[in-house]
C-alpha cells in the first residue's frame, strides 16, 4: 500500500510531523475505527478522523436527523433532516474525504444482537448519549479485547478518557453502577453548549491516531474533566477494580 500523489498533498502537514510522516500515514490508511454514534461527540471525532486519513469508518446509529440536532451534530446539514444519521455521516465524510471507506450501520446496539459489526474494529469510539449503550458497548470491549474511547458531555462540562481492560481500569472499574432507567430519563434532554461536543469528540479523535500510531502517552487509567465555563481540565488518575464483575480487575 502506497500514498497516491494526491494523498500526499491531502496529508502533507501530517508528512512534515516527525511521529506520523510517511510511515505513521500509511498506518492510519489501513487502520480501521468504529464509532458508536452520530450526534454531537460522533460528528466531530468523525470529521476529523476522517480527514485524518483513516482508512475505514464505521458509523453506529439507528436514529434519523432532526432540526434541533443541528445546533452542535456538525455532521448533518438542514438537507439532511429526515435521514438517517449514519447515511448523512457516509455523504458528508465522503464529501470531506473521497479516500476514506465509511460504513454506515442504521441500528441500535442491543444484548443478544449479532456482534459481527464490530469484527474489523480495533477501536471503538463511545459517542452514544445512554447509559445502558455505554455499558453495554463496555462489555463487548473487555471481550473482544478492544479499545474504548470514552466521552460525555452536560452543559458545558465533559468527560474523556481512554479504557483498556488490558492496560488499566475498564468502564465500569470507574463507573462501578450502571444509573436506573428513572435517573437517566430525568437527565435526557438537559442541554448541552453547540461547542462542547466538538471539544470532546476531537480529544477523542486525537487519541484514537495516537493509538493508531503507537505514540505519545493515552489516557488510559486517567479520566480528563473539561469545564468549559473555567477554561479548566481536571485529570483524576484511575484504577482497575479487583472487584470489577466485567474486567474482573486483575484479567489480562
Amino acid at each position: 500500500m502506497q500514498l497516491s500523489p494526491e494523498e500526499m498533498i491531502r496529508y502533507q502537514r501530517h508528512l512534515n510531523i516527525p511521529e506520523i510522516g510517511e510511515s505513521g500515514q500509511l498506518k492510519l490508511k489501513k487502520a480501521s475505527v468504529l464509532i458508536v454514534g452520530a450526534g454531537g461527540l460522533g460528528s466531530a471525532s468523525a470529521f476529523y478522523l476522517a480527514a485524518a486519513g483513516v482508512g475505514t469508518i464505521g458509523i453506529v446509529d439507528s436514529d434519523k436527523v432532526e432540526i434541533s440536532n443541528l445546533q452542535r451534530q456538525i455532521l448533518h446539514d438542514s438537507k439532511s433532516i429526515g435521514q438517517f444519521k449514519v447515511n448523512s455521516a457516509k455523504r458528508r465524510l465522503n464529501d470531506l474525504n473521497p479516500n476514506v471507506k465509511v460504513n454506515a450501520y442504521p441500528l441500535r446496539l442491543l444484548k443478544g444482537m449479532d456482534l459481527s459489526i464490530f469484527d474489523g474494529y480495533p477501536i471503538i469510539v463511545d459517542a452514544t448519549d445512554n447509559f445502558e449503550t455505554r455499558y453495554f458497548l463496555n462489555e463487548i470491549c473487555v471481550q473482544q479485547r478492544k479499545a474504548f474511547i470514552y466521552g460525555a458531555i452536560f452543559q458545558f462540562f465533559g468527560q474523556m478518557s481512554v479504557f483498556d481492560a488490558s492496560k488499566g481500569p475498564c468502564f465500569r472499574c470507574v463507573f462501578r453502577n450502571e444509573p436506573s432507567n428513572e435517573f437517566a430519563q430525568a437527565n435526557q434532554g438537559l442541554g448541552v453548549v453547540g461547542a462542547l461536543p466538538g471539544t470532546i469528540g476531537t480529544l477523542q479523535a486525537i487519541e484514537v491516531i495516537k493509538l493508531f500510531l503507537a505514540i505519545g502517552n493515552p489516557a488510559v487509567g486517567r479520566l480528563l474533566l473539561f469545564d468549559g465555563l473555567e477554561m479548566s481540565v481536571q485529570e483524576i488518575i484511575t484504577k482497575k477494580d479487583p472487584l470489577c464483575p466485567i474486567c474482573g480487575g486483575s484479567k489480562k
